[in-house]
């Protein structure tokens, strides 16, 4: 049991279980826009077991085609596959599983949630590869992570509109925005390696910048779903609170103090994503 329960600690490590916090309140954000409220109970628990298993097959795939990038880097060689603590057979393994779950929760959500599903799982595994050979990787990451309100808007409704697009347009602005400084920590290696990212290709100061433009577009994208969405007061008091948790980030790293990017990384995103989902519900409901 205690081998057992070693192995699972390991794999959530693997695949970063607890940044599902990032992408997840999104999901569940474009689920109540398209409710209008509350999404059914069952809606939810589909919803969750579909990002639980798309995230998973596509971190567990990044880990795989990464590896002897991670074994030549020293910010990741430690990591459970580099190491042998996990074998690549059974890292495919929790991958084929994921994916499963995956196409599995589409399939009960509803038609259109199971027809687009093989294209949004394709740029979910297909941003393991961009940063081979583009610094717009960053974009693609985005991309990957946008998808999920237009996924739970879908879920919901069964159709697409203009507010869950320029929902997700938002997602990937922040997430974009976001990753370019997680890449400064990188930036030498990728340039050695022949990598891409915005950092290497353009310097840790215009990478700050672009950074900038990007976390703007993504406040002035979710103002955008405030005026459709017809939403009240509570959502842009949230949307306030993101804004400053915005400018909050960027005040504690710099292009010449790295020290503290995984707090700006992980503590600040997390609130940014809860805060605006928690704010939407409220709005929605009362």
């Amino acid at each position: 049991m205690t081998h057992i329960i070693s192995k699972i600690s390991i794999f959530l490590e693997m695949i970063k279980f607890e940044h599902t916090i990032f992408a997840l309140p999104f999901a569940y954000m474009g689920a109540f826009l398209a409710a209008h409220g509350e999404p059914t109970l069952r809606q939810a628990f589909w919803i969750l077991m579909g990002m639980v298993g798309g995230r998973t097959a596509a971190m567990g795939f990044n880990r795989i085609v990464d590896i002897r990038y991670d074994l030549q880097n020293p910010r990741t060689r430690d990591r459970a596959l580099p190491r042998g603590l996990i074998a690549r057979t059974e890292a495919w393994g929790l991958v084929l599983m994921a994916i499963a779950l995956y196409f599995l929760s589409a399939f009960m959500l509803n038609r259109l949630a199971l027809m687009v599903s093989p294209l949004f799982l394709a740029v979910l595994l297909a941003y393991s590869y961009t940063k081979r050979f583009t610094a717009l990787c960053h974009i693609f990451l985005g991309m990957a992570l946008g998808l999920s309100p237009i996924a739970g808007w879908i879920a919901v409704r069964g159709d697409i509109q203009l507010l869950p697009v320029v929902l997700g347009c938002g997602v990937l602005c922040w997430v974009a925005g976001f990753d370019i400084l997680y890449a400064c920590m990188d930036a030498d290696f990728d340039k050695d390696t022949g990598l891409y990212s915005i950092p290497a290709c353009f310097g840790l100061q215009n990478a700050f910048r672009i950074s900038a433009g990007l976390h703007l577009a993504a406040f002035l994208a979710f103002l955008g779903v405030g005026i459709l969405g017809h939403l009240n007061w509570i959502y842009y008091t949230g949307l306030a609170l993101t804004g400053l948790l915005l400018l909050a980030q960027r005040r504690v790293v710099a292009p010449n103090d790295l020290s503290r990017l995984n707090l700006a990384f992980f503590t600040f995103n997390g609130a940014i994503s809860i805060v605006l989902f928690i704010f939407t519900a409220i709005s929605l409901l009362y």
